[in-house]
């Protein structure tokens, strides 16, 4: 067993835990029983309230002959003493004489304390006034109630040594009990770190912590794993489309290529138009990688949120489409919300030029009360064709023909995703499409909202 392990530590806290709880428990109880004893033995010592002595009688035994016979023997030691220092007179074993207990015989009343026989023996004393100048010593030896305690003692030192046997035993069966799916876990865990086998699962069973615990590793690894799958189908996805616009550049480089070196020279209007699709296909093959790059930073790397105005983002938008020769009219109100302001303005602007490529008579931009919505009034998207627009790569086959990577849509989805929205497409009544995008907000600034609040 490795001290260093959790199952380890476990057990000794659990056995210092009860070790400590057995001692303190047999501690008290010796004191309860000692001082119980005690009480008991002093109550005997005291007799009843108010009752003293025989003196008479006592003082009788004291001018008889000791050597004498006497049917009478006191069930304890007695000793009557003087407040002048005159001999004192024992039945039994004489006691030692103390400061208090000459007071006593001085001052009257009485005292309990612990004492000894001139032979040594412990003894426990009560001594009461009897008289002017005398008191009566009563005592009773201690060696029996000591014994009786030495007794108590050794039991509960043998209890608390097999209770605290027990607590070991009983922590080390709780902690293998208890630890067991954390063993489970920790050994998914080095399995997924040697082989990298994302689709391990813990079985979960109950609703307790470590239930929970396993449930939140299945869900991380559920994660990872998805984000592994995105990644492994954005790379084919990027490869089979980049291999189009790199197919027809090479052909074409291929072509001047070849009419450079054989001497035959193209027509210059078969050349110009040979570079000038060299030119278009270099444009769609840099707008295809910003746009994966794009794509790729939002499944990777989440940049900060800051609070910021819709209105101006979908404003800043709107005139970047106007000088890419977009016809729009926007009518926006104010909606406060907190994002990215750089992604969700390509996403507006991504929303714009969509609905531009369909478009001939111009885009509606309306904003109101954190529902965005822009609208073409083109041919319209087929309902069976609604629930792909936003997968990457995915071109409705009408569109084909136009310019674009099929990633727009995709960007669209993901900003507005990262900023807590929700966004869809739908034919608009009359023809057309409306793309609608709601987030969350306010339409007074949050930071005064939460100030007022």
């Amino acid at each position: 067993m490795r001290w260093s392990s959790l199952r380890t530590r476990m057990t000794l806290l659990v056995t210092a835990a009860v070790a400590l709880a057995v001692a303190l428990s047999a501690v008290l109880c010796f004191s309860i029983v000692r001082m119980t004893l005690l009480s008991q033995l002093d109550h005997e010592l005291e007799g009843p309230p108010g009752k003293r002595p025989d003196v008479t009688k006592l003082l009788l035994r004291c001018s008889t002959d000791p050597s004498r016979e006497d049917p009478y023997t006191p069930p304890y030691s007695e000793q009557i003493i003087y407040a002048d220092g005159s001999p004192n007179c024992s039945f039994g074993t004489p006691l030692a004489v103390t400061e208090a207990d000459r007071k006593v015989a001085r001052s009257g009343g009485q005292c309990l304390h612990n004492s000894t026989t001139t032979t040594g023996a412990q003894v426990r004393v009560a001594t009461k006034w009897v008289a002017p100048g005398m008191a009566v010593m009563s005592a009773r030896r201690l060696d029996r109630l000591q014994n009786s305690l030495n007794t108590l003692a050794a039991l509960l030192a043998g209890v608390a040594g097999l209770g605290v046997v027990g607590a070991a035993s009983a922590g080390l069966l709780v902690s293998r009990t208890a630890l067991r799916p954390v063993g489970e876990l920790t050994r998914a865990v080095e399995h997924i770190a040697t082989t990298e086998d994302l689709d391990t699962s813990i079985p979960v069973k109950g609703e307790d912590e470590i239930a929970r615990l396993s449930a939140s590793f299945n869900a991380m690894t559920a994660a990872l794993a998805g984000s592994r799958d995105r990644q492994r189908q954005l790379v084919a996805d990027a490869g089979h489309e980049l291999r189009t616009p790199l197919t027809t550049l090479r052909t074409n480089i291929d072509l001047l290529l070849r009419s450079e070196q054989t001497g035959r020279q193209l027509d210059p209007a078969a050349k110009e138009r040979l570079l000038v699709n060299v030119k278009a296909q270099f444009a769609e093959l840099s707008s295809l990688v910003g746009d994966l790059l794009m794509l790729a930073r939002g499944d990777t790397d989440h940049e900060p949120h800051v609070e910021l105005a819709l209105h101006d983002v979908v404003k800043a938008a709107a005139e970047r489409a106007r000088l890419r020769g977009a016809e729009l009219s926007t009518d926006l109100g104010e909606w406060y919300t907190v994002g990215n302001g750089a992604s969700l303005e390509r996403a507006v602007l991504n929303l714009i030029d969509n609905a531009r490529k369909f478009s001939e008579n111009g885009i509606e931009v309306v904003l109101r009360e954190g529902v965005l919505t822009v609208r073409d009034h083109g041919p319209g998207i087929p309902r069976e064709e609604l629930p792909h627009v936003f997968d990457r790569f995915w071109r409705s086959p009408s569109a084909r023909g136009l310019p674009g990577s099929g990633l727009g849509l995709a960007i669209v989805a993901q900003a507005v995703a990262e900023a807590g929205g929700s966004v869809r497409l739908d034919n608009a009544p009359g023809g057309g499409v409306i793309a609608t995008v709601r987030l969350p907000g306010s339409l007074t600034p949050l930071s005064s909202s939460a100030k007022s609040g």
